[in-house]
């Protein structure tokens, strides 16, 4: 049955909101996600399709408008993608409930998808939680919120961010350079994540007292953390030594979080897997997290979910 529906924006709010620069792109996604056909005036656009999809995207739009007026009256591409991306069992409000505070000055992180919140939950919940699943689902982009909220509130005293540089099996004397150089290109991506959740300039500046400490995984080794959020990354190429060791640093009032997709293992064949070996000796420990992202849950680009599945059907032909 077809049907056509017109919503009114409140003022202020259009497609313009969003700040693409191209509203009859946006609007031709739009109108793809729903299978609907669309017609956009200054104030107002009418939908027409079927009776179901037009109610779908009738409904998407005003919680675009919804999330637009929580947002201060501004939106990002992002919060598009959060509505677009309508496999969320909530509305956009509950996940708005679940936003985290960053430093001054960034907005605050907003979960994109019921997983992401239930996976911020469980990390005010648990002092220790595991985020596994495939690239794009925001594992180590949202622990890094929780790390940077937890740290400001004075809930813990210091940030330490750790993954294995497995390329060089962490043996990087043969590397050109001074160590910083030499371990620096696998910690970019947690730098990059950091920096998207304080000013650079703060940052760095925590970085040099050691409050806050980027460092390859073997640094690790003989030390008791204390009053710390640690976040320990791609633990997909841990050992079972390595992540043994890892998981016994955790000191009195710490936050732990363990990243990492086991189908992107660097580790060589006659190494065992650290993480698999702790998913399976953890499960019943009630006092750890475990939340597990599908493809589904990926809030890159839209295109990264496809990729992932295809790959996932190619492993099993």
């Amino acid at each position: 049955m077809s049907a056509a529906e017109r919503f009114y924006f409140e003022p202020g709010f259009s497609l313009r909101a969003v700040g693409t620069g191209d509203e009859v792109r946006l609007l031709n996604r739009f109108c793809h996600v729903f299978t609907v056909e669309a017609t956009a005036r200054e104030n107002w656009i009418e939908v027409s399709g079927e009776k179901e999809p037009v109610a779908a995207a009738v409904a998407a739009l005003q919680e675009l408008q919804e999330l637009f007026i929580l947002r201060g009256r501004t939106l990002e591409r992002s919060d598009v993608e959060t509505i677009l991306r309508r496999r969320n069992s909530e509305p956009v409000k509950a996940l708005w409930d679940a936003r985290v505070a960053v430093g001054p000055g960034k907005k605050d992180i907003l979960p994109r998808s019921a997983k992401q919140k239930h996976y911020l939950e469980a990390i005010r919940k648990h002092d220790m939680v595991f985020g596994i699943g495939p690239a794009g689902t925001g594992k180590t982009f949202l622990a890094m919120a929780m790390a940077v909220n937890m740290f400001l509130k004075g809930e813990v005293s210091r940030i330490i961010l750790t993954r294995p540089a497995r390329e060089s099996g962490e043996k990087l004397g043969f590397l050109p350079g001074s160590l910083e150089e030499k371990v620096s290109p696998y910690l970019r991506p947690l730098y990059d994540a950091l920096f998207e959740m304080m000013p650079q300039e703060e940052a760095a500046g925590l970085i040099s007292r050691n409050i806050i400490e980027v460092a390859p995984l073997a640094f690790m080794r003989g030390r008791t953390l204390n009053n710390a959020f640690i976040i320990l990354d791609e633990a997909q190429n841990t050992t079972e030594e390595q992540m043994l060791m890892f998981l016994t640093r955790m000191g009195f009032g710490s936050h732990c979080v363990i990243t990492g997709d086991p189908s992107q293992s660097d580790l060589a064949r006659h190494e065992a897997s650290g993480l698999e070996r702790a998913l399976r000796t953890l499960d019943k420990v009630p006092e750890i997290g475990f939340v597990f992202f599908a493809p589904g849950d990926v809030v890159r680009h839209s295109l990264l979910e496809k990729i992932i599945n295809a790959y996932n059907c190619s492993k099993e032909e």
